[in-house]
């Protein structure tokens, strides 16, 4: 049975005017003496003038010198500490802000990312009193959000850390799906990631035969972006199959893989948000600039526009490189944070060619009861260290079956 799926499209009829914007901040009581001072060219107003008013008139008269208009709407300057950067934030006024966090968190460019990924996309664009504490609120009091937490991890090794440098040097795959067949026949999403700009991709194809995982590859990717020098993924056959090894052999593609029951080490797989790790969007990343996003088309957004098709790639040279410096240097110091945390509650266990151990394999078997089902195999013993915290091991031969 066919379903009509109700889709909104953006159009210049949804976004706010100036005169819309300008209404609204004066209907605001924290905004409106600042907003009709700056319309009138008058001073800025006395400490005695403003001492009696709201903690948020007082913010905002705090702010008064970074505020500007811009078409008769009030916006706040924001630069950064070395006057490389800036941006132009809307002074939201508070009968907005519901419309905005839906657009940012809770609509499909929003995602419904965390607190920190909610609020630089916000921050990105808008002002208000308060911003950082209505973000959080709402990031916590979203339904979707915590629905889908999930519980608390169990008892794990150390973390093993695997830095990048450049863009494309290491890309990560994986593959979503069964979903729904759609009208073209797809019911798979092929999920590709660069690890050092952060970008994604998501291919929909209608298998996940090492032949088809290969082509898209290739169609959607490489043909694009280059080749990478090391592609890693997950134990599947589609990516260890012999076409898929052959594939990365003639393209000089050094494969690697998750280990057996550990696939976060493949947890890659957000355009607009910006990373933890690199403190930069992917955007940003790989091209030097923000998104327009379909908040920036309903809210509008101010724009820099270079005089000269020269002064840009000049301007974008200097922000590539110097938003690569800095990722590079957030890159290593989240690395050492995360093991710093992930170690804290982690075991240090070590073991030697020959020790017998047994093995974990929680795979349910048809015909018998979890309750009666046995988790843990073995004894096997191991025949070779990989590192720390992986082993190769060989089932002894007195092991039993297990049931």
């Amino acid at each position: 049975m066919e379903t009509d799926i109700s889709v909104k499209v953006l159009t210049t009829e949804d976004a706010w005017s100036s005169s819309e914007v300008q209404k609204a901040q004066l209907e605001d009581p924290a905004i409106r003496p600042i907003l009709e001072r700056k319309l009138n060219s008058e001073d800025r107003p006395s400490w005695q003038e403003i001492a009696p008013e709201s903690p948020a008139k007082k913010r905002y008269w705090a702010l008064w010198d970074s505020l500007h208009l811009k078409d008769g709407v009030l916006y706040r300057k924001w630069e950064s500490d070395d006057g490389s950067s800036c941006r132009w934030q809307l002074i939201l006024p508070k009968s907005r802000i519901q419309e905005v966090l839906r657009e940012t968190h809770d609509s499909a460019s929003g995602g419904h990312f965390g607190v920190m990924k909610t609020l630089s996309k916000t921050r990105e664009r808008f002002y208000w009193d308060r911003l950082s504490a209505v973000v959080e609120k709402w990031c916590r009091e979203c339904h979707a959000c915590g629905a889908q937490k999930g519980p608390k991890t169990r008892t794990k090794g150390r973390l093993q850390r695997y830095n990048v440098g450049a863009p494309f040097e290491r890309m990560a795959l994986d593959i979503l799906g069964p979903l729904s067949v759609t009208t073209k026949g797809n019911r798979y999403v092929l999920v590709l990631m660069d690890y050092f700009t952060k970008w994604p991709e998501a291919i929909p194809i209608p298998d996940q035969e090492a032949s088809t995982v290969a082509e898209e590859l290739v169609r959607a990717w490489i043909s694009r972006y280059g080749v990478p020098m090391i592609l890693h993924s997950d134990q599947g056959t589609n990516f260890n199959s012999a076409l898929f090894t052959e594939l990365c052999k003639l393209l000089g593609i050094l494969k690697t893989r998750t280990t057996a029951l550990h696939p976060e080490s493949d947890g890659m797989v957000e355009r607009s948000a910006d990373h933890e790790a690199t403190g930069c969007t992917p955007a940003d990343m790989l091209f030097g600039r923000t998104l327009r996003l379909p908040c920036d088309i309903l809210f509008g957004r101010p724009s820099d526009t270079p005089s000269s098709p020269n002064e840009y790639l000049d301007n974008l040279e200097a922000r590539l490189e110097s938003v690569h410096a800095f990722a590079r240097e957030r890159i290593k110091l989240a690395s050492e944070r995360m093991k710093t945390r992930y170690d804290s509650g982690a075991a240090g266990h070590y073991f030697k060619v020959g020790d017998q151990v047994w093995m974990y394999n929680p795979k349910r078997r048809r015909g018998l009861s979890p309750k009666l089902q046995q988790n843990w195999e073995g004894p096997y013993t191991i025949v070779k260290k990989l590192n720390d915290v992986i082993y190769r091991v060989q089932r002894s031969p007195n092991a039993p079956s297990q049931k």
